[in-house]
């Protein structure tokens, strides 16, 4: 085995011997499956035979099941709803060794859930038509933001870093996001976000995962001028984000880690470039990437195995996860 190789596969023999704090929204994903039968009379639209529904844990949910599913110990940190959706998430939770102690119930709010149509002929590959998202107002109850705080402040103490998943269900606050921020950074502990529209309000993170689109609603540009200008958006995102590095994925670009003083780290794709479904990605990238930190990675360490487990995941189908023997393996093949 190559020394470099062998680096990388030790660090995730350390996975099982981390404690991953995870807050952030906590979603529900259901998936709706059928076959197409034939065109509807009351309009021109496919009627579906119904055949079967699944469950799975999104957002906040499915980064920490990807933790989980390497080997890490996760405290799961965020709220829920009193409702039939939000004891699913804890029981998804449970299911997977998450323990679910640091989940607030709360009356006023309805757990997000998205709901995925998946249809196609008999024998044959399923795809999506059509997705619903139904997402409940937060209620603005402040004692609920500083309990969050509170068990953030805690976690702090106890785990080895904190990753925040912000899938814009309101919430991840500013303010519960800086106690956070300050308190592990006290510690010495990696700050990891993940955040679907409101990245630039995360300053300090110790690296943030977002996605190409992301960064153009970001930064407002566009990435049709090639990789130079992908370069100038992502330092300066860096740059606004006061962070040390800076993770962009690109599809079947691969990806690009920027660290502060050092030239642009571009990784090809591993694995096929033909995706299967992305669904769920960036939680499986940044649950590697931040375990990898948190078990004494660089960040270029950190950015190989994330493209790794990255490349081993979108060519699974649904929200899916990557286990350890899955990543080393990987390692073996891709050096």
């Amino acid at each position: 085995m190559k020394e470099d190789a062998a680096r990388l596969i030790s660090l995730v023999d350390r996975f099982p011997l981390l404690r991953i704090a995870v807050w952030g929204d906590f979603i529900l994903d259901e998936y709706l499956y059928g076959f197409t039968r034939r065109i509807s009379r009351e309009a021109p639209v496919m009627v579906i035979s119904y055949r079967n529904r699944e469950y799975a844990l999104g957002g906040a949910g499915n980064a920490a099941y990807n933790l989980a599913a390497l080997g890490v110990e996760v405290e799961a940190v965020g709220v829920v709803g009193r409702d039939e959706t939000g004891r699913d998430v804890r029981r998804l939770l449970r299911r997977a060794g998450i323990a679910d102690g640091s989940i607030l119930a709360e009356q006023e709010f309805a757990t997000p859930l998205k709901t995925r149509i998946l249809a196609g002929e008999e024998n044959t590959k399923k795809q999506q038509i059509l997705r619903i998202d139904r997402e409940g107002e937060v209620p603005g109850i402040k004692p609920l933001h500083n309990k969050m705080g509170s068990l953030l402040k805690k976690a702090a103490g106890s785990c080895d870093a904190l990753l925040v998943s912000d899938y814009h269900s309101r919430t991840v606050t500013e303010g519960v996001y800086e106690t956070a921020r300050d308190a592990f950074r006290a510690a010495g502990r990696p700050v990891a976000v993940d955040s679907r529209f409101r990245l630039v309000r995360f300053k300090g993170c110790t690296i943030a995962t977002p996605n190409e689109p992301e960064v153009e609603i970001q930064m407002k540009t566009a990435f049709e001028g090639g990789t130079a200008v992908l370069i100038a958006a992502g330092r300066a995102l860096q740059r606004k984000l006061q962070s040390p590095a800076l993770l962009i994925t690109r599809g079947s670009q691969g990806m690009a880690l920027f660290e502060r003083g050092k030239p642009p780290y571009l990784l090809p794709v591993f694995g096929s470039t033909d995706i299967v479904d992305v669904t769920g990605a960036g939680d499986t990238v940044i649950a590697v990437f931040t375990a990898v930190l948190a078990a004494g990675g660089t960040f270029r360490e950190a950015a190989r195995l994330a493209n790794f487990a990255g490349g081993l995941v979108v060519m699974k189908k649904g929200t899916a996860v990557v286990s350890s023997p899955e990543l080393k393996q990987a390692v073996l093949v891709g050096n």
